[in-house]
């Protein structure tokens, strides 16, 4: 519960977290865990807890200044199976505070994925007990005589079928994503009923997607991808539709006159030739979300026990399922809003762009990196030229975090330094990126993080005029024509709302001719046990090696391949310019 305390405090921002379990009877005290670890709620905290649990419903409390002081109270019932209460997740600050309808969204959202881990905690108990019950009778059985041979057998078998369900719901209980649900069951299924092939099939949209994965990790037969009508007469189909297990068994072994041709049971099994599957739904909080489909290519018979093995394992499976969907759904409303607001990068004559995004490999980590070019406004009195010959600017930047809050704290910076830049024709990147830190720190927006901000301007003899100012990013790297790598290291303090805004550094160069600027993220250098400033040299060598007819998009390519670390625990920018030759 510790965990589901932790994300709390994360996504309302909060310093204190908790999860308050109703107490199991008249005379037991109620449990609290509680973020930070150590950390025990005031009694006016558990007070709050304690009437949310009586209501029923979410509170979202302002608490009066009294001996244990003012506090905002933020808390959402946990609710079992059958809709009864099983506790309380709870946040609280240290000031009074408005709670939006994003937060009781948010912490709605995160406390229905902690009612059903603590039901599936409730469930591993059940399998548990089941498991030493088991163990007892073989025990009992190996001290019988022979003639209860055959019954120690049967009891093994139980026991093997408890094992298999205590490891199903503890392995099923932190899957992050559908392709690890499907890993984890095949998983789990072949060491003990070892089926032939498995097939999860979910509902969307009145038709029926196969997320298919066979034992042995190749597709099952061609055609078996495609999705088909929930109202199909598919064995799997109706599974779905009546909510219920349907055990489909191939033609007698006998064959001739007697011989039964009954369907496969999915579209994937068709060309399979398998002789027993079993067809399972998935019982969602809100309804059926799919069925999960075993193939055996021998005849398997499924009796009472092999019945109430598969009920349970589906009813895992389902758990996990709906869990993973709705991460999925939150990742991807963040990697949309995060790549809606990268850049398409302008059309600029005598100068080629290129730029590269790579998100973190683990999917529950959307960032705040950015990059961004457009066109600066004419300094007043000069006149203006053809469209996209003027100054252009240039950003990399790195909003703290991995998640939703940082994705959409970095547009907002984003834009509000493209206006900087508007609002001030004629001056410096500093100046805009001053500006960009006075207003954040007037609108209380807790943007924090690094960047490069810079203004190219081009020049008559095709050089152009680079100006730039570094928030505490990494430096970029400059590479002339002839291999001469250059390291851009002068850098003031980093971005934070909480620093007061002060005076900003710019430097220049003059960029000739077939010269490449390079900005990046600290993700392409950062890697788990290496030293940064030995990656960052790295970076420079085959920079400086590349040919100076290399495409800009096949080079940033080449570099993240070549520098980035294998693991991605971070999303990254490449951003290079490039001064085109005469």
């Amino acid at each position: 519960m510790n965990r589901f305390a932790r994300l709390a405090t994360r996504l309302l921002a909060a310093p204190l977290g908790l999860v308050w379990v109703k107490p199991a009877g008249e005379t037991a005290g109620a449990v609290s865990e509680c973020w930070p670890i150590g950390t025990s709620p005031d009694p006016a905290v558990v007070a709050c807890c304690r009437r949310v649990a009586e209501e029923g419903r979410p509170r979202f409390l302002q608490h009066a200044a009294d001996e244990s002081g003012a506090f905002a109270f933020a808390g959402v019932p946990l609710v079992g199976g059958s809709g009864e209460l099983l506790g309380v997740l709870a946040v609280t600050d240290h000031d009074l505070r408005a709670w939006g309808e994003d937060d009781l969204r948010d912490l709605s959202d995160l406390a229905a994925a902690c009612s059903a881990q603590m039901r599936m905690r409730m469930r591993s108990a059940t399998v548990r007990q089941a498991r030493e019950a088991a163990e007892d009778a073989a025990q009992a059985a190996e001290d019988a005589a022979q003639a209860a041979e055959g019954e120690a057998v049967r009891v093994h078998a139980l026991l093997n079928r408890s094992e298999l369900l205590l490891r199903a719901s503890e392995d099923l209980a932190d899957t992050s994503g559908l392709d690890d649900v499907r890993q984890r069951v095949g998983d789990l299924v072949s060491g003990d009923l070892k089926p032939a092939c498995i097939d999860l099939v979910l509902v969307r949209h009145g038709m029926l997607h196969p997320v298919v994965s066979p034992l042995d990790g190749e597709p099952p037969g061609s055609g078996g991808t495609e999705p088909f009508a929930l109202a199909a007469d598919w064995p799997v189909a109706r599974a779905v539709r009546e909510n219920r297990m349907i055990v489909v068994d191939g033609p007698s072994e006998e064959g001739g006159a007697d011989a039964v041709a009954r369907p496969p049971a999915t579209p994937a099994f068709a060309s399979l030739g398998l002789v027993t599957a079993a067809c399972l739904p998935l019982r969602g909080t809100h309804g059926i979300l799919g069925a999960l489909v075993l193939g055996w290519d021998a005849a398997y018979g499924i009796g009472v026990d092999e019945r109430a093995v598969l009920t349970t394992l589906a009813g895992y499976t389902a758990q996990a399922v709906e869990r993973a969907l709705h991460l999925d759904e939150r990742i991807t409303v963040a990697r949309r809003l995060q790549l809606a607001m990268l850049t398409d990068l302008p059309d600029v004559p005598g100068l080629e762009l290129s730029a590269l995004y790579r998100p973190a490999a683990q999917d529950d980590m959307v960032g705040g990196d950015w990059y961004d070019a457009y066109p600066l406004p004419k300094a007043p009195g000069t006149a203006a030229g053809p469209p996209g010959t003027g100054a252009l600017a240039l950003t990399v930047g790195d909003i703290t975090g991995h998640d939703i809050r940082a994705a959409a704290l970095m547009g907002q910076v984003r834009s509000m330094l493209r206006q900087a830049d508007q609002d001030h024709p004629g001056d410096g990147p500093e100046r805009a990126l001053g500006a960009l830190e006075r207003a954040c720190r007037r609108l209380d927006l807790p943007a924090s993080g690094t960047a490069v901000h810079a203004h190219l301007t081009p020049q008559a003899d095709g050089h152009w005029h680079l100006r730039w100012t570094n928030a505490g990013h990494p430096a970029p790297l400059l590479v002339t024509a002839d291999g001469t790598v250059e390291s851009l290291d002068r850098h003031d303090v980093l971005l934070h709302h909480s620093l007061p805004p002060g005076p900003r550094t710019t430097d220049s160069r003059s960029l000739p001719p077939g010269s490449t600027l390079l900005l990046y993220t600290d993700g392409l250098v950062e890697e788990r046990g290496e030293d940064i400033g030995d990656n960052v040299d790295r970076l420079a060598r085959r920079l400086a090696a590349a040919p100076p007819d290399v495409p800009l998009d096949v080079l940033l390519r080449a570099l993240l391949d070549a520098v980035g670390p294998q693991e991605a625990l971070d999303d990254a920018v490449l951003f290079a310019v490039r001064v085109a030759t005469r």
